[in-house]
């Protein structure tokens, strides 16, 4: 009977039944992708093991197609001893000789038969994983090559079951092909002609009739199966992805008590997918019932021919039971074949969709002849530069300034003024519309894009660490940094003592985007990586933002020293911790409207002295009410948890 598997369905359409079989561009796409890994010609050792693969399958099923005819020896043999009624040495003779060797024979071919099938299996193993690892690393490799623009656009749920399900097709397929398929066809072709040698025409008419309307009836009643599984595969999908969306925004359920909303959202996308599960159980049952009906009519009617021809004196007795057999050998490749269809195509469609990706080009790539990178000074310059997210909603306007190498330059402004863009159009994330952007004279869209990050260390506004130890996460810097150079880095990052203060020590797991430690936590973990890896360039994109004023001056401190003779390139929202900077630069609406040092701004009284005094006023604002709660505290008005501000 055929198994239940959840697959990715196929378009069911109106075509015609030889229509759906006949191989599409898509499919042959598919298979000329793979042929490379399955016939690796870098592993001469693995293409020798696809050839001794092939060689026992046909071995195999040659063994197998001698099992009727040791079924029929044995029992024309115990026919023969029946009818003749030998005396007792003839019986002897017959039991032992005849009817006992034929059975025998019988069961040692199917014990061959077995070795042989297990051994190809075991050999071709090695073939199908190491294409399943070649390929599935390219997929990983490639989706790193791609722009920041395609992961944003992409749910990260349903980016990962691709490549999981695109992983599990290219095992199915260069299983099901090499080691199911072209086997079954082997053994189909070997049988037909075994009943062309021991009956006549109308065996040969009834098989193939039988297995005619098998695979129509099969093939007709998986694509009906498929459109229900689409159904099922989507609503998987979706569940998954919002499982994932979920669950990497723990914190953000909490704030707003959504845990009831969030299970309902999940809880819809299941009972859709339930729905179509028990659809499909349905239909496996109805596929399953039709094939039963058609083979046991084929099987019925050969037995009827087979039982008249013996009782007419054309065939024996053994005849017959050899029909039964070979009825059974058909049995296996054809429920095969329904499966195989399936799972083939399931494959090609996942193997697809995986592709489509592998096919995709990076929006931003390396140009031909691209160069490493020379940093000599460290120069920025951004000139007449444009940009745009999209083309109707311009960021950057022709946006020009300069770094000096060895300088620190502080970019301020409202927000969506474009500071963050800036960092990002430095890093190559995305190429400007316009213009051009040069360190040390050389436009970075010339270079390598390795070169140019790994000219540059950056701790972002938000800091996301990897589900691994805080060595590891500090250690991502530079990773063959010693663990002195790790301590060291911590040390200045001013989060070394914390460090040594937990158990665990630089071994403690900081969880799913390092949600075990605290925004302050993360970020110096992020700045301690970022010394250790001890770049030429320098950006930091707010990089104080998540802590507090006392941590903040320390930490400002340090990155003070590490920006010492290295170009720094700060995006700030406390304009209070660039007041030190060499050159401050106001954006807004993706213009330069302002540059100075911080005393020369504050006399203009434009922009940046507006921003200053709203800050202070802030700030002001809340050293009132600390004072304020202080002072009710100590007049016993508040508890102490109640005195503490908001934030």
């Amino acid at each position: 009977m055929q198994r239940s598997s959840k697959v990715v369905p196929g378009a069911g359409g109106r075509a015609s039944f030889w229509q759906r079989l006949r191989p599409n561009a898509a499919r042959l796409r598919v298979l000329r992708g793979l042929l490379p890994y399955v016939w690796p010609h870098e592993r001469p050792d693995l293409q020798r093991t696809v050839l001794l693969s092939l060689g026992l399958m046909v071995v195999a099923k040659l063994v197998t197609v001698m099992m009727p005819y040791t079924l029929k020896w044995a029992t024309d043999a115990l026919v023969a001893v029946v009818n003749g009624k030998p005396d007792a040495r003839q019986a002897v003779f017959w039991v032992l000789a005849a009817p006992l060797a034929a059975t025998l024979l019988y069961g040692l071919v199917r014990i061959v038969m077995t070795i042989l099938m297990q051994v190809r299996e075991g050999l071709f193993a090695k073939v199908a994983m190491h294409a399943v690892r070649k390929m599935a690393l390219g997929a990983f490799e490639h989706m790193h090559r791609l722009s920041l623009r395609f992961h944003l656009e992409r749910k990260t749920g349903g980016l990962t079951r691709v490549l999981e399900r695109g992983r599990d097709g290219i095992e199915q397929l260069t299983r099901m092909t090499l080691m199911t398929f072209l086997p079954t066809i082997v053994e189909l072709a070997l049988v037909l002609t075994v009943c062309a040698i021991e009956f006549d025409w109308r065996y040969i008419v009834a098989i193939l009739t039988m297995i005619a309307l098998y695979l129509w009836f099969t093939f007709w009643a998986t694509e009906w199966r498929m459109k229900i599984r689409r159904t099922m595969n989507e609503s998987d999908t979706e569940a998954n992805t919002k499982a994932v969306d979920s669950l990497l925004n723990y914190e953000t359920v909490k704030y707003f008590g959504a845990e009831k909303r969030e299970a309902e959202r999940y809880d819809k996308s299941l009972a859709v997918y339930e729905k179509a599960s028990v659809n499909t159980y349905i239909s496996l049952a109805v596929l399953n019932t039709g094939q039963g009906i058609i083979f046991t009519a084929g099987l019925t009617a050969c037995l009827v021919m087979s039982a008249l021809d013996v009782m007419a004196g054309k065939n024996t007795v053994g005849h017959f039971a050899m029909v039964n057999l070979i009825f059974l050998q058909l049995f296996i490749p054809l429920n095969f074949m329904g499966t195989m269809y399936r799972e083939i195509k399931q494959s090609l469609l996942d193997i697809e969709t995986m592709m489509d990706i592998l096919e995709q080009n990076p929006e931003v790539a390396d140009r031909p002849g691209a160069v490493p990178l020379g940093v000599a000074g460290g120069t920025i310059r951004f000139e007449e530069v444009s940009f745009s997210y999209e083309p109707d909603r311009p960021i950057l306007k022709g946006l020009s300034f300069e770094v000096p190498a060895g300088k620190m330059v502080a970019i301020v402004g409202p927000s969506g003024a474009g500071k963050s863009t800036i960092s990002r159009i430095l890093m190559r994330f995305y190429d400007i519309a316009g213009g051009r952007v040069t360190i040390d004279g050389q436009d970075i869209r010339n270079v390598t894009q390795a070169s140019l990050r790994g000219a540059m260390g950056v701790v972002p506004q938000d800091t996301v660490l990897f589900n691994d130890d805080i060595r590891y996460n500090i250690q991502y810097g530079r990773a063959d940094a010693s663990l002195a150079e790790v301590e060291e880095a911590a040390r200045l990052a001013q989060i070394d003592g914390f460090i040594r203060q937990m158990p665990q020590g630089y071994e403690t797991m900081v969880g799913e985007r390092g949600l075990k430690l605290s925004g302050g936590e993360k970020q110096r973990v992020a700045i301690a990586r970022t010394i250790l890896k001890s770049p030429p360039i320098l950006i930091l994109d707010e990089a104080t933002s998540a802590l507090d004023s006392h941590t903040e001056k320390e930490i400002q401190d340090a990155l003070d020293r590490i920006s010492k003779d290295r170009t720094t390139l700060v995006i700030a929202h406390r304009l209070s911790t660039i007041v030190h900077a060499d050159n401050i630069l106001v954006l807004e609406q993706g213009q330069l409207v302002e540059q100075g040092r911080h005393a020369d701004l504050l006399a203009q009284d434009g922009l940046y002295a507006s921003l200053w005094n709203r800050q202070r006023q802030a700030e002001k604002a809340r050293e009132e009410l600390a004072r304020t709660l202080e002072e009710a505290e100590k007049a016993g008005a508040l508890r102490p948890a109640d005195a503490k501000l908001p934030g």
